[in-house]
């Protein structure tokens, strides 16, 4: 297979898993009943990790997407990769780049937040949450294990832009087109 369609697949798991872990911090909710009617509700607005989380995996997965139908666009035209200017590539490689540590940083921050609702801290007088909302916190704790593949994933990803990128560059003279090479070659020679 080559690059293309390698980096086709990776996108697809890793939107996937995106949208996955969205889709179960987004939804996921618990109701306690407390005393008689009054009832506690859980779900990821009261943690802001969690907000955040839920709109970063969203806005990566909607990137991927676009990124997609680029690499379907390169795998189905008769068009030579090569042609596209060597500033494109620059350019996906620090978005690709800011994705991923845009994503590792909201799954890290959630997984902060789900640490102080997993184990509470007395002296900041913040209690326990998962003893009472089990369910809840075992989803989440689940869709944070999924965030954290796709952040695996958007690293592999993130590789092969580079790979993609620095090939077109020269081994022996530093940050010089090989295009660029060629033609001074040829230049010189006349």
């Amino acid at each position: 297979m080559d690059i293309v369609r390698i980096e086709l697949l990776l996108r697809l798991f890793a939107t996937l898993l995106l949208v996955l872990t969205a889709c179960l911090v987004g939804f996921d909710s618990q109701t306690k009943v407390v005393f008689l009617s009054v009832h506690i509700k859980a779900n990821f607005k009261y943690l802001d990790a969690l907000c955040v989380l839920v709109w970063i995996d969203a806005a990566a997965a909607i990137y991927n997407i676009l990124q997609l139908l680029k690499c379907f666009y390169i795998t189905t035209s008769k068009g030579d990769i090569k042609q596209s200017s060597h500033k494109n590539y620059w350019f996906f490689f620090f978005l690709d780049q800011a994705v991923v540590y845009i994503v590792f940083a909201g799954n890290s921050a959630a997984i902060e937040a789900s640490a102080i609702a997993l184990i509470g801290i007395k002296s900041l007088q913040w209690m326990k949450m998962c003893n009472r909302f089990t369910r809840f916190c075992i989803q989440i704790g689940a869709a944070l294990i999924l965030g954290y593949l796709a952040v695996l994933l958007l690293f592999m990803v993130s590789s092969l832009s580079a790979f993609q990128l620095f090939r077109l560059y020269s081994p022996k003279h530093f940050l010089k087109l090989k295009s660029k090479l060629i033609l001074d070659d040829n230049d010189n020679h006349l």
